[in-house]
Order: structure tokens, then C-alpha cells, then sequence
């Protein structure tokens, strides 16, 4: 009799404890309202300072070459998302402009690309491998366009961190959003 007892207060417990957590667990909210966009980030990453190039960065205390970051680019003419091209196309040229520029020692291979709406912003979702020297690493980005710019949200993590960390940089990349 007192095992049962004890085994419905088991059950009766872990599912209490079930909805204690929430999609956002282990992240915090970053929101810039002066640029219009904002993005989850896993707990213990903090904002790096930074002159020129992405408009905010943050990256993990331990694992420092693990990070997010977002950079914001004008386009032209009132261009969509879709005008630039494809999920695949977007990815390819973003492979060899910002993820793996010229006389960067970078390599990337686009993995995957995909398109998503959410309201009525469409973002592009892209994978990529990329090669540094002897180094790897997986790269996760989502595109969007607003207000006349280029979004570009991207996470970051070595290759041989990539299991542990695949499902929290996904849910920080679709995360991301702009108004």
C-alpha cells in the first residue's frame, strides 16, 4: 500500500514539475526597439562590445567562440525577402559575402535552407558548415528584411559542440524576429 501511495505521488509530482517548464527555459530576451528586432539567448552568454560590423553580439562565458550575433545591411529599392531570391540562393550568396567572405580562411557549406512565415514576415532559415584552418564549426542564421533593411540574425558553436547545443541555437535562431 505504501509503495502505490508512493508511486502516485511520484507520477503526481514529475507532472507538476512538467509544467513548470516553459519553450523559453534557459533563455533570456534581448529586444532592440531602436532597430526593430529582438532574439532569445541561452542564460550565462553575455553582450561583447563591438565597434564595427554586427550591430549586437553575445557569446558564451565558457565556450567563448560560441556566439550570436546580428548584422543589419540597407537594401534597395524596397526589396522583399523573396525578391533576393530563393532560401537556397539568399544562403549561397550570404555563404560567400558574410558567413565566409574572400581572404577570410573561411569555407562554408550551406546544409540547409528553408523558408518560414511568421505573421507576415517571411524569414529564411540556413545551416552551414564552415571550416576555419583545422577548425570546424556549424553555423545557424534567419533572414529577414524590415524597414528597409537586411536582418541577419547567426549563431555559432564549434563542430564538436554541435549535438549538445543543436536544439537550444535552434530555438534561439527561430527566435528571432523584426518588426
Amino acid at each position: 500500500m505504501l509503495k502505490r501511495i508512493l508511486a502516485i505521488l511520484l507520477v503526481v509530482v514529475s507532472l507538476s514539475l512538467q509544467g513548470c517548464v516553459t519553450p523559453t527555459a534557459g533563455l533570456n530576451i534581448y529586444t532592440d526597439t531602436i532597430d526593430g528586432y529582438k532574439f532569445l539567448y541561452p542564460n550565462g552568454w553575455l553582450p561583447v562590445s563591438v565597434t564595427s560590423g554586427p550591430d549586437v553580439v553575445f557569446h558564451d562565458i565558457v565556450e567563448q567562440t560560441e556566439n550570436v550575433s546580428v548584422v543589419i545591411n540597407p537594401v534597395t529599392d524596397k526589396k522583399t525577402l523573396a525578391d533576393l531570391g530563393s532560401p537556397g540562393e539568399v544562403g549561397y550568396q550570404l555563404g560567400k559575402s558574410a558567413i565566409a567572405p574572400p581572404n577570410s580562411g573561411r569555407k562554408a557549406e550551406l546544409v540547409n535552407a528553408e523558408a518560414r512565415t511568421v505573421g507576415t514576415k517571411l524569414y529564411y532559415l540556413l545551416e552551414y558548415a564552415v571550416k576555419v584552418g583545422d577548425r570546424e564549426r556549424h553555423n545557424l542564421a534567419s533572414v529577414a528584411i524590415s524597414r528597409g533593411k537586411l536582418y541577419t540574425f547567426n549563431a555559432s558553436t564549434p563542430e564538436a559542440r554541435w549535438a549538445k547545443m543543436q536544439p537550444l541555437l535552434e530555438r534561439t535562431v527561430k527566435s528571432f524576429s523584426v518588426d
